[in-house]
């Protein structure tokens, strides 16, 4: 293990491994933690510092495992804790650390917990939101995020209980100090077996106004984040797990935060207040979303993501820190997304890449985003997994509003199983992630795009995020510069500096497929800057123009 100290992700990089698609070592077609295992040297290869891991805990699978039933146990589809101490020494012996995704805003409705809730155990009686109907009907007037109404009735109890998400994901009634000390427990549990930090999920949904009052109406139910998301406990919350389980622990807390401000994440990531060490917002990542949400898709407008990136990076700069990611196992794949999957592929999932690596935070890969794996353009419902997608397409489907071919369209740019398609790794049947049948389809694609190609190519995708990597650990000015915007008004460069300690880099991005002028003062940088990286061939100095999705690096002294 690499020597403790206060910050050290501030210069690190996680890789996420969405575990189901990454390598299955049995044949069962779905991945596992051995399958993990297998793959460590490729990791230490690219040159991560730390590994996040989405859920392997014990779960009915209604959400990809985010409807946990079993805290501190390993799901038999991805081995035993055996299995997963072995990937800790592994990737300890590396060098790198390991990072669980904390799944406490819900448990699933088969954990203990809520058996016991639901049976009315005076011990976990109100461990989760259970209130009477009202006029016949749910208690309130929210609807969930995976369609439908965020209440169900049960029949043993005779009340309603909450689920913000499935009817399968009860939500916690952090309220009850219970509930905190159970979840502290559980931190402190994977802690004390070497895990070396958390992904939070949903973490700011944890506080609710306590009388669960309507929400304005959208469509057929009323929202419920003016009253479930950002709440009023929140930070009283979030301390006392800090205090509780991390202060005094070298670890890394990464808190995901729908609808979170940068302002609030201020507060959040702030050191001396001591909650989270970064947060996940995803005002970027929503930015292609039309009127009608997710499924109802823009395509990108370079300004505003501009605009919303340059904020985040102005507004923690000095109060916090930024999470950089750009994929992640809820989001389509970034080339196809903002990128061109097709003729442009490899320079613009690199462009792409050098723009988010180069700023102030820590960058997050995600699986096969190094390799440029593209959406897997599915065309037929039947090859979809997620629950999402599939509430989706039944309830707009199935209740006539949108018709088949366009809501395929964009359940096939926007769907999370994007993300889920199976982990290229060669040319081979099954693209070499499993000897069975996939859990999910394969990504024709794979006998071009695939790990084994890519790393016997010195231009690959692959090589230019090992060199980004490389160049955050060998330069402070990446991890520490302070940021300045440039060219905010230009349509297609994506530009700015980093300065620090005498230092000055300059990041220019050509996100288009036309050449483009770089008209810049030429003291940005000084006389004669070093050309850090490039992902096009024979690159140009500073002010030559920009090829199509060309991105240079330059830093001056």
């Amino acid at each position: 293990m690499p020597e403790p100290s206060a910050d050290w992700w501030k210069s690190s990089v996680v890789y996420q491994i969405y575990p189901s698609s990454f390598k299955d070592s049995d044949g069962d077609g779905v991945g596992d933690i051995p399958g993990v295992i297998e793959k460590l040297d490729y990791l230490q290869l690219l040159g991560v510092d730390v590994v996040w891991l989405s859920p392997v805990y014990p779960s009915p699978w209604d959400d990809n495992g985010y409807d946990v039933s079993d805290y501190t146990g390993i799901d038999p589809r991805f081995g035993t804790l055996e299995d997963w101490d072995r990937l800790r020494d592994g990737l300890h012996e590396r060098g790198m650390r390991l990072v669980m995704d904390l799944v406490v805003n819900h448990t699933s409705d088969r954990h203990p917990w809520f058996a016991a809730s639901r049976a009315g155990d005076e011990d976990k009686r109100d461990f989760y939101f259970w209130r009477p109907g009202r006029d016949g009907g749910p208690p309130n007037n929210w609807g969930s995020v995976f369609s439908g109404p965020a209440w169900t009735y049960d029949e043993g109890r005779g009340e309603y209980y909450l689920h913000l998400f499935s009817p399968s994901q009860p939500d916690l009634n952090w309220e009850n100090p219970k509930v905190r000390a159970a979840v502290h427990e559980v931190a402190l549990w994977w802690l004390a077996r070497g895990a070396d930090g958390f992904r939070m999920d949903v973490i700011n949904f944890v506080s609710k106004n306590p009388a669960l009052p309507d929400g304005p109406v959208r469509g057929e139910y009323g929202d419920f984040t003016r009253h479930a998301v950002n709440g009023p406990r929140l930070h009283e919350f979030l301390h006392e797990l800090h205090e509780t389980a991390f202060t005094g622990r070298d670890v890394l807390t990464v808190g995901e935060m729908p609808g979170v401000g940068v302002g609030q994440a201020r507060v959040h990531t702030n050191p001396v207040n001591r909650e989270l060490d970064m947060v996940f917002q995803f005002e970027h990542v929503d930015l292609d979303h039309g009127p009608g949400g997710k499924f109802d898709p823009r395509p990108l407008d370079l300004a505003r993501l501009r605009a919303s990136l340059n904020r985040w990076q102005a507004g923690l700069d000095d109060h916090g820190w930024n999470s950089l990611y750009w994929n992640n196992h809820d989001q389509p794949r970034v080339v196809s997304r903002f990128g061109d999957d097709g003729r442009y592929r490899v320079e613009s999932a690199t462009a792409i890449a050098t723009t988010l690596h180069m700023m102030q935070g820590t960058p997050y890969v995600y699986q096969g985003e190094e390799l440029g794996m593209t959406n897997a353009h599915m065309d037929d419902i039947a090859d979809y997994r997620d629950l999402e997608t599939l509430n989706h397409h039944r309830a707009v489907v199935g209740s006539g509003r949108v018709d088949e071919a366009t809501a395929m369209a964009a359940i096939a740019r926007m769907s999370r199983d994007n993300a889920r398609t199976p982990m290229q790794w060669t040319a081979g049947e099954n693209a070499g992630f499993t000897t069975g049948t996939p859990w999910i389809g394969v990504n024709p694609n794979h006998t071009r795009v695939n790990a084994e190609a890519a790393v016997a190519d010195p231009g690959s995708v692959f090589h230019h995020y090992r060199r980004l990597i490389a160049l955050r650990k060998e330069h402070a000015v990446i991890a520490r510069g302070r940021f300045a915007p440039l060219l905010e008004e230009d349509s297609r460069i994506y530009a700015y500096t980093r300065a620090y300690n005498g230092q000055t880099l300059l990041v220019l991005a050509n996100w288009s497929d036309r050449e483009a002028a770089v008209d810049l003062p030429e003291d940005v940088v000084g006389p004669e800057p070093e050309l850090l990286i490039g992902n096009l061939p024979d690159p140009g100095s500073v002010l030559d123009p920009l090829r199509p999705w060309e991105a240079r690096v330059h830093l001056g002294r």
